[in-house]
């Protein structure tokens, strides 16, 4: 123990160190640039001339439990560099964020390291006053604080010193543990020296302190100089007896040895793999050389004489042959190891698989046939079928003819996929479907170039490789759903796919050569045209697929959906019968669709019901057949109480089995319906119940999934003559709504709502108009008569008949317009119970696609008017005191 103990000063100004510590005996250069440490500086070193002792005391930014003591100030921590190597960011860093954190409380550590400054330096002052100072300080001895006081600026504490004295320090030195200790740690610190030794040229004075500098103080300088965290740190300060302080210095040297033999082995292992890729590719090159003296060359038989093979079999055009060869040939002078030979081969792969030649073999199109397959697996849809049984009829006159590609426009569950299933099964072609729904990057069409890493073809070349003709019949499904966005727009893409003049030639980016997609059939379906781009929307032939009608429904429920579904849940109709009547209340109770998915789903809950009984009863039966002994028979317990048992024989010749025959199928009735779906989630008073009260109008609207029945409420307040809407509504249906009250403030005198036109019908009363639903969005013109008819029935005090809905889209003047979506909405009136029904007369065209069955049991009403709308839509009509003339 050579150094002698240093003498602490009862006070010493305190130097806060963020997020770092300093040891006994470490060195290290601290930045100061806040403000208070600058003071500190300023008057405790740089005008004394005798440089007196500071104490570095650690701070963090977070103070954890039970770690020192918090002090409201000011006042920031400053950052070491240089010297000994401490964990955490750049003194720039730290100093940025002290200056953003400046007014946060300090987490001071409570015990710290006295230090004396060994070289002191002064920054230019800036033009904004601020002085940075660089401060090289030596750690002396440990210190706990007994009292922090501010001086000005910055703290002062009175302290107490933590390190033994010269005395204790000599009787220290005769303890066994502790020589056991000092020469452990000797050892590690030796041998962690040595193996640093052959990567560093300055371990030589490492090695001098430790045979010079005491071991007391060379645990702190070890420790000092290495990466560990600021809690090892903190947890070293602290350790102020010398065994613990030893053990865990051990402790660290070790694990940073450790660290320093597994990064090596590492090293060497890399280094190891690549020496033996190198000599890989010499012995490669050597045997080629051999086998090409040899005459024993087998290359024409490995996989890339393989790979030939099969693009010479693709049936390539003579120029994507030439470029095959060339790609073929760069190929051979790669070897397997090296980045872009994958990439080369899948190129190549691709090539050879894509049918270039290859189709469909077509068998001789009978027309009867093909429409007895449309009416077989398809219920209704007349008009559709037609124009399929006529796209095949051209096909079979004409087979080279380019047909325009038919776009199915309908709700969902209309049967828009399985319509395009079945022109390739009339086709005799294979069907592939490729989904559009959510896609937003061009590469999805037209591929990822083969610069990038991953690339893939697009999906309309990956499909033509899975079914390895290049005449299928493709369906482009949702293409109303596409996106965009920076990576492009796949609907643009399409353009060129959809044209046939250009798709002869269409390219790839991943193919880079021209491919023919004109022997495609392309088919596309979609729920709305309005997101489809005109231009894209040029290119196809839109037949609508208008929704069911319940009696179509329940056709198609008996004759398709309902075996599907037993089917599906291993039951047969020996097991569940559900009868038309049951059928016709599901479709009326339960499901208000244009499609028949939620019927179908709603038959599956009715099967999935009956399987559980059907199942419990096969297992009572099994466990009946299977003749387990039993210790007390049923026989002998019934004697046994005296009871009289009944007994039944059975001839010799009759079958026994028919004493296991499957029992009485389940037949499904009102009351099962409702135990499995639940109560009726609709009935025919909806519409009765909603305009019970004046304000309300019955509406219809076109949707994605058909029409729908949409009430208009109206309400009238005390205000200052605002209108007020609510529903989630866009800006067209927003000015509907205030130009339908603007007509009726017009013509409030005509209506009898006011006795003279003079009279403002909004005095003092704001008007509140609401659409039930609100989120769903709502807009369109559609909706202006119902607004008018609402309005008017609120200002009247009369209520609008509950069997009668409307729509069309108004003018200023009162004129009705035609509107679109006619057939879905009178279908969605006929599903409500709506028995009259007011059109826009220049609809009447529309009336001809509604089913007569529809017709016979829906009054329709057409007219030109407003005032027409009002006379039909209340009770006994509406009086009007004079007939307004556009």
């Amino acid at each position: 123990m050579a150094d002698a103990p240093v003498e602490l000063p009862g006070r010493l100004a305190i130097l806060p160190f963020r997020n770092k510590v300093l040891l006994p005996g470490a060195i290290v250069r601290i930045r100061c640039t806040n403000p208070s440490s600058v003071k500190l500086v300023e008057q405790e070193l740089w005008q004394r001339e005798d440089k007196g002792l500071i104490g570095v005391l650690p701070v963090r930014d977070s103070e954890p439990a039970g770690v020192g003591s918090i002090l409201s100030s000011g006042v920031g921590g400053d950052s070491g560099e240089g010297g000994s190597k401490s964990p955490g960011g750049s003194g720039g860093e730290s100093t940025k964020q002290d200056a953003k954190n400046g007014k946060e409380p300090i987490h001071w550590h409570s015990c710290g390291v006295a230090a004396r400054a060994l070289h002191l330096s002064r920054g230019v002052e800036k033009p904004s006053g601020r002085v940075t100072y660089i401060v090289v300080l030596e750690g002396l001895c440990r210190f706990s604080v007994q009292e922090l006081n501010a001086r000005g600026s910055y703290h002062v504490a009175r302290v107490s010193r933590l390190d033994m004295t010269k005395t204790e320090l000599e009787q220290a030195e005769q303890d066994p543990d502790l020589i056991a200790l000092s020469r452990q740690f000797k050892a590690t610190a030796m041998e962690l020296i040595s193996v640093l030794e052959q990567k560093q040229k300055t371990v030589g004075r490492t090695k001098l302190l430790l045979e010079t500098v005491p071991v007391y103080r060379l645990a702190d300088i070890f420790v000092a100089s290495f990466e560990i965290s600021f809690e090892e740190q903190l947890s070293m300060l602290d350790s102020v007896d010398l065994k613990v302080r030893l053990s865990k210095a051990t402790e660290l040297v070790d694990r940073h040895l450790q660290s320093i033999l597994v990064a090596e082995k590492i090293t060497q292992k890399v280094e190891g793999q690549l020496s033996k890729s190198q000599k890989e590719f010499l012995l490669r090159q050597q045997m080629r050389a051999i086998k090409d003296e040899l005459g024993d060359n087998d290359d024409d038989e490995d996989d890339v004489a393989a790979l030939e093979r099969k693009m010479q079999n693709a049936g390539m055009p003579t120029n994507i042959w030439k470029h095959a060869q060339r790609e073929l040939r760069r190929l051979r002078k790669m070897q397997p190891q090296q980045p872009g030979y994958s990439s080369s081969r899948a190129y190549l792969e691709l090539l050879g698989d894509l049918p270039w030649q290859k189709v469909s073999e077509e068998r001789e199109l009978d027309l009867r046939a093909a429409k007895e397959s449309l009416d077989r697996d398809h219920y209704g849809l007349t008009k559709v079928k037609q124009r399929i049984i006529e796209y095949l009829a051209v096909r079979k006159l004409k087979p080279d003819a380019r047909g325009p590609v038919l776009c199915f426009v309908g709700p969902p569950g209309v049967g828009k996929t399985s319509l395009a299933s079945s022109i390739a099964k009339a086709l005799n072609r294979k069907f592939i479907r490729i989904s559009l729904g959510g896609v937003k990057d061009e590469a999805d069409i037209r591929g990822h170039r083969r610069t990038y890493i991953g690339s893939m073809p697009g999906r309309l070349i990956d499909g033509l490789k899975r079914v390895s003709v290049s005449n299928p019949v493709m369906l482009l499904d949702e293409i109303d759903k596409t996106g965009s966005d920076v990576r492009g727009d796949p609907a643009s893409a399409l353009l060129e796919v959809l044209d046939p003049e250009q798709n002869k030639t269409f390219n790839d980016h991943y193919l880079n050569v021209p491919f023919d997609l004109s022997k495609v059939v392309f088919v596309a379906t979609a729920n709305r045209m309005q997101p489809i781009p005109p231009a894209l929307l040029d290119r196809m032939e839109v037949i609508e697929l208008p929704g069911y009608t319940p009696e179509e429904k329940l056709k198609i429920a008996m004759k398709h959906l309902l075996p599907r579904v037993l089917e599906q849940h291993g039951l047969s109709s020996a097991y569940l019968q559900i009868p038309e009547a049951v059928v016709k209340l599901i479709i009326e109770r339960y499901t208000r669709e244009a499609g028949v998915r939620n019927l179908e789903r709603n038959l599956a809950a009715l099967a999935r019901a009956a399987a559980v009984k059907v199942a419990e009863l096969d297992s009572t039966l099994r466990l009946g057949k299977e003749l387990q002994p039993i210790t007390t028979t049923l026989l002998d317990s019934r004697l046994a109480d005296g009871g009289e048992v009944e007994m039944e024989v059975i001839p010799m010749g009759q079958d026994i089995s028919n004493s296991y025959e499957n029992p009485s199928p389940m037949v499904v009735d009102e009351a099962m319906l409702e135990k499995v779906l639940g109560p009726p989630r609709f009935d025919d008073r909806e519409a009765a119940d909603r305009v019970a009260s004046p304000g309300v109008s019955v509406g219809l609207v076109w949707t994605s999934f058909g029409g729908e029945v949409q009430f208009v409420e109206a309400t009238a307040m005390v205000g200052k003559g605002d209108l007020h809407l609510t529903g989630q509504l866009g800006d067209v249906i927003k000015e509907s709504a205030q130009l339908a009250l603007t007509w009726v403030r017009a013509r409030a005198a005509d209506l009898n709502l006011s006795p003279n036109s003079d009279i403002n019908l909004l005095e003092s009363r704001d008007i509140h108009i609401h659409f039930p639903a609100g989120a769903v969005p709502k807009d369109g013109p559609s909706a202006g008569v119902t607004l008018v008819t609402s309005l008017v029935s609120l200002f009247s005090n009369r209520k609008v008949r509950a069997d009668t809905a409307m729509t069309g889209e108004m003018t200023l003047r009162g004129l009705v317009l035609p509107v679109g979506g006619v057939k879905d909405k009178v279908l969605a009136a006929h599903r409500y119970g709506i028995k009259r029904v007011i059109l826009p007369e220049r609809n009447f065209k529309d009336l001809a696609e509604i089913p007569a069955p529809i017709l016979s049991g829906i009054e329709i009403l057409l007219v030109k008017r407003i005032e027409e709308v009002l006379g039909h839509a209340f009770e006994n009509g509406f009086p009007l005191r004079l007939q307004s003339s556009l």
